[in-house]
């Protein structure tokens, strides 16, 4: 019996890492459901700008900081990486080949030349202004590509410190609100038709939820047109993320990065959710999805973005961002500026 009682017991799988994933989880859903509740008091206010908005305040609000850092913090980070994988996957539902040749292979064209432009652009311009870590790539992909989506992608095929993909979804998802006010003040004295605007707005607006606030203001088929060329961004996720985790590959094995970069996990060329994300899109291609499927996956897809960009939200520092606030600032503009111009002159040339 003595021996018995000294044998160590296995840890329990209810022991404490998983009570604090699960405080994590829980304080996730109970910011998805505020997100929602604003999204319907504010319709102009997307869900997923929102709960990036109330997990940064949850972060710094005194009654529940403790708790988001300590307590709650493997799960709002389990939230922040594992949901949003999963939501990137049902992204891949809402497109489809289709889709790709309605818009015609100029305007296909013209979207690959505003993402190229815009990543390396960004990307070169964060590391001129000395920004740490995987900082410039991270605003670089967001702006380029879609949002937070593709922030989340990218940290995790780089392996990201958690607070670098915070600051960069903090920056992106800030310049993306401003568009739903700048933009639609924008169309008429740029010379704008209503279809032109919508594709304005899709190659230069960053989340999905954001692209569709904006285009409403001009109507319904500036809406349809601005969702189509978004969707052609988002299907550039997936390569992007092949070439960036090619690029880490070889980085490691060169050793160039030092020993610390070289003990850290292999990154896969193809992490397994991009592989669901193009399957997802071959899924939809078939066209063998009924519409009910295809609308509930789009709601699972928000909540779930809503869920991982809350994690993300609650670990942005305020302190800390505000040490480099002016070069983020900077990066943000000028990044903005790059999108929007170059997304300009691709929608009139393409028109023309």
């Amino acid at each position: 019996m003595a021996l018995l009682r000294e044998r160590p017991a296995a840890p329990p799988r209810s022991g404490p890492a998983a009570t604090r994933r699960r405080h994590g989880l829980a304080l996730a859903v109970l910011g998805v459901a505020l997100a929602w509740s604003v999204h319907r008091l504010l319709p102009a206010v997307p869900v997923l700008t929102a709960s990036v908005v109330l997990g940064v305040l949850a972060a710094h609000l005194p009654r529940l900081r403790a708790t988001v850092r300590t307590a709650a913090r493997p799960g709002l980070s389990y939230a922040g990486r594992r949901l949003m994988r999963a939501g990137i996957v049902l992204l891949g539902l809402q497109l489809g080949l289709d889709d790709v040749r309605r818009l015609g292979w100029a305007t296909v064209a013209m979207v690959l030349v505003v993402v190229t432009a815009t990543l390396l652009g960004t990307w070169w311009l964060g590391r001129r202004l000395g920004l740490p870590g995987d900082q410039p790539l991270l605003v670089a992909t967001g702006y380029a590509v879609c949002g937070a989506s593709a922030i989340g992608a990218v940290s995790e095929a780089t392996d990201s410190d958690e607070r670098d993909a915070a600051t960069a979804v903090a920056l992106v998802t800030l310049c993306g609100t401003l568009a739903i006010a700048v933009l639609p003040l924008l169309q008429g004295p740029l010379g704008l038709g209503d279809a032109q605007f919508g594709r304005w707005v899709g190659a230069s607006v960053h989340d999905v939820g954001q692209v569709v606030a904006t285009a409403q203001t001009a109507g319904g088929p500036a809406l349809g047109e601005a969702v189509l060329v978004k969707l052609i961004r988002v299907a550039l996720l997936a390569p992007l993320v092949a070439v960036v985790a090619l690029s880490v590959r070889r980085r490691r094995r060169s050793g160039k990065a030092g020993g610390h970069e070289a003990g850290r996990k292999r990154v896969p060329l193809v992490p397994l959710f991009v592989v669901g994300f193009l399957a997802a899109v071959a899924l939809r291609s078939t066209g063998l999805v009924p519409a009910q499927v295809l609308e509930a996956a789009r709601t699972a897809q928000e909540l779930l973005l809503a869920a991982a960009l809350f994690g993300l939200g609650s670990a942005v520092d305020l302190p800390s961002l505000a040490r480099t606030g002016g070069r983020v600032a900077v990066l943000g503009l000028s990044a903005w500026l790059v999108v929007a111009g170059v997304s300009y002159a691709g929608v009139l040339l393409v028109a023309g």
